[in-house]
C-alpha cells in the first residue's frame, strides 16, 4: 500500500519585491494545482513547512524546518504571499515547500 501525502507541494518563487527593493519578510509561493485567485482562497491561513538538510546534527537529525503561514493571494495567477518565523534564505528560491492542509475551515 502506498503512502498518503497530507500536504500540497509548493515552490518558493522569491521574496516580495519592487523593481529594486526586496522585502524578505514576505515570501511568494506557487502552490501546485492552483491557477487563480479563487482556488488560492482555500489555502489562506494554512501552514507551510520549508524542510531542508543542514551539515551539523542537532538531536540526532540533520533535518531542519522553517515554519510559515499563507497570508493572502498575490495577483490573479494563484501565487500566494506567506510569512515565515524567520525569513527564508535566498538559497531557498526555487526550492519546494510543503503546504499543510491544516488548520482546516471545512
Amino acid at each position: 500500500m502506498g503512502s498518503t501525502r497530507l500536504y500540497s507541494k509548493g515552490r518558493v518563487l522569491g521574496h516580495k519585491r519592487a523593481k529594486r527593493n526586496s522585502r524578505p519578510n514576505t515570501s511568494l509561493i506557487q502552490i501546485e494545482g492552483v491557477s487563480n485567485k479563487e482556488e488560492a482562497q482555500f489555502y489562506l491561513g494554512k501552514r507551510i513547512a520549508y524542510v531542508y538538510k543542514a551539515k551539523r546534527e542537532v538531536q540526532g537529525s540533520k533535518v531542519r524546518v522553517i515554519w510559515g503561514r499563507v497570508t493572502r493571494p498575490h495577483g490573479g495567477s494563484g501565487v500566494v504571499k506567506s510569512k515565515f518565523r524567520s525569513n527564508l534564505p535566498p538559497h531557498a528560491f526555487g526550492a519546494s515547500v510543503r503546504v499543510m492542509l491544516y488548520p482546516s475551515n471545512i
